[in-house]
């Protein structure tokens, strides 16, 4: 996402290729390191840490302050029944930023973050999905809007309109933590007990309906459903999409940031035509001619994870757990078909071609949540080695840093995302890499403290893009604050 602020210039470091000493990975080698060879040897020549001690990068801010801060942010975002990403390009909710937020606000106001994810659950359709945007704010606000997809005239949809698209599932796993934040209050609500049915059919509409290549991985019908609209992983199935829609493409989000940190105009135009194209099939998911179908495996890895959240909550209820268990096992087994030898991680899969993009993004990295993912030592290095950390990145690149083509400051293409850095941070967490944990979380808490919680930053220089008082980032420190993270901070 981007916007919601006054338009933004390109910060310091715009669009260059990395440095080295400034962030996470750029020097320190610590007791437990295990070096790398091959790809994730070090620019300066040397082997890159996995795991260890690594630079703090100055001071870090006071906990209370820093929670303050991202306390204000939330609550200044909160509209009565959910919380918008931010104010002005995005008055709406918005469907895994209110997992995300909902993580920070259960140590804030967990009622508060229960009916965040209850007002969301509650626009769920007939069958299962949870749509990517609940539009409640004004009806020019945002492009493509309500007016757009004309939810209405589908069967089985909701009252209040609703986008058709998904996001990616990482919804359980909110519920689950934010149940754990004050167990007799969910009890009391029946919080658990009314979300984990909707979730039931939201994981069986993934496993249903979108699992278009036949592998048991859900497919995703457009950029936007992975959270990650512009990455470079998108490119080569875009250009088979026409740029030339029916309707007319609005760009608000151009007064909200600059030209050079968004989206192209091209790309919009590919956006919409896919949108379009959709929306007139009845977004059944049943299209035989959609151009558009890829594996991503961050979706899957977060279907995976909220799928053992799903067997966590049946125990609590009293329900089997087991066929959660195996469907998270099931679903990690299946992600060995989107990891890439050549680049040492996964990667996206087009069901149309049967390929796999030779692309290296942050979307490869998340598979990293799940302890038994295969080839877990080789995603891990390459996690910590030049293409990301190991480049001297202070949050992770969306981006290969060594890529030819890589820019540091447009969207996905390059910068340093909160919610993606704070995956890796759990999942540095549930491997027993917690110095690296620790200096990855410290950067995020420096840098959102820093420049007003924004959107996205330049990884090496920390620039910020976007708009500020982004509400996962606040909610995602504020998360990391909770959890005393970095270690005695």
């Amino acid at each position: 996402m981007s916007g919601g602020a006054a338009p933004l210039g390109r910060g310091a470091g715009a669009g260059r290729r990395p440095g080295h000493g400034v962030g996470v990975g750029a020097a320190g080698r610590g007791r437990d390191v295990v070096a790398a060879a091959g790809p994730d040897a070090s620019p300066e020549g040397g082997p890159l840490p996995h795991g260890g001690p690594l630079p703090d990068g100055g001071p870090l801010p006071d906990a209370a302050q820093t929670r303050a801060a991202a306390v204000a942010v939330l609550d200044r975002n909160w509209v009565g029944t959910h919380t918008v990403p931010a104010t002005g390009l995005y008055p709406h909710q918005w469907s895994w930023d209110s997992a995300f937020i909902a993580l920070g606000l259960r140590h804030h106001r967990p009622l508060r973050a229960q009916t965040e994810l209850e007002h969301l659950l509650a626009a769920q359709w007939a069958d299962g999905r949870v749509p990517q945007i609940v539009y409640t704010g004004p009806p020019d606000g945002y492009s493509p809007g309500a007016a757009f997809w004309r939810s209405a005239d589908v069967p089985g949809t909701p009252p209040v309109p609703t986008a058709g698209f998904v996001q990616p599932p990482v919804h359980a796993l909110a519920v689950w933590r934010v149940h754990q934040a004050d167990p007799a209050l969910s009890a009391r609500r029946g919080f658990l007990e009314r979300a984990y049915p909707r979730l039931l059919a939201w994981h069986e509409y993934l496993r249903g309906r979108r699992d278009r290549g036949g592998r048991g991985l859900a497919a995703v019908v457009h950029p936007w459903e992975t959270g990650m609209d512009n990455s470079p992983l998108w490119d080569a199935a875009l250009a088979r999409v026409p740029a030339t829609p029916a309707g007319r493409v609005p760009r608000p989000d151009l007064a909200h940031a600059h030209a050079a940190e968004r989206p192209t105009d091209k790309d919009y135009g590919r956006y919409f035509w896919l949108a379009e194209r959709y929306r007139d099939h009845g977004c059944d998911d049943r299209d035989p001619g959609y151009p558009f179908l890829m594996e991503d495996p961050g979706v899957n890895a977060l279907w995976a994870w909220s799928e053992e959240a799903l067997a966590e909550m049946a125990d609590a209820l009293g329900a089997e757990p087991g066929p959660h268990r195996r469907r998270a096992a099931e679903l990690t087994a299946s992600l060995a078909g989107l990891f890439h030898p050549g680049l040492g991680l996964y990667t996206a899969r087009d069901v149309r071609t049967g390929e796999l993009v030779p692309r290296a993004t942050v979307a490869g990295l998340v598979p990293l949540v799940l302890p038994a993912a295969p080839h877990g030592e080789e995603v891990l290095a390459a996690a910590l080695g030049p293409r990301f950390l190991g480049s001297g990145a202070r949050l992770v690149p969306s981006y290969d840093a060594t890529a030819a083509d890589l820019d540091a400051d447009r969207y996905w293409r390059g910068p340093g995302w909160f919610n993606t850095t704070w995956l890796l941070v759990q999942a540095l967490l549930r491997r027993g890499q917690r110095a690296t944990a620790d200096a990855l979380a410290g950067q995020m808490r420096r840098l959102a403290l820093a420049h007003g919680f924004p959107e996205y930053c330049q990884p090496w220089t920390g620039a910020p893009h976007g708009t500020r008082s982004f509400s996962w980032t606040a909610a995602l420190v504020l998360d990391l604050v909770a959890a005393g993270l970095p270690s005695g901070g």
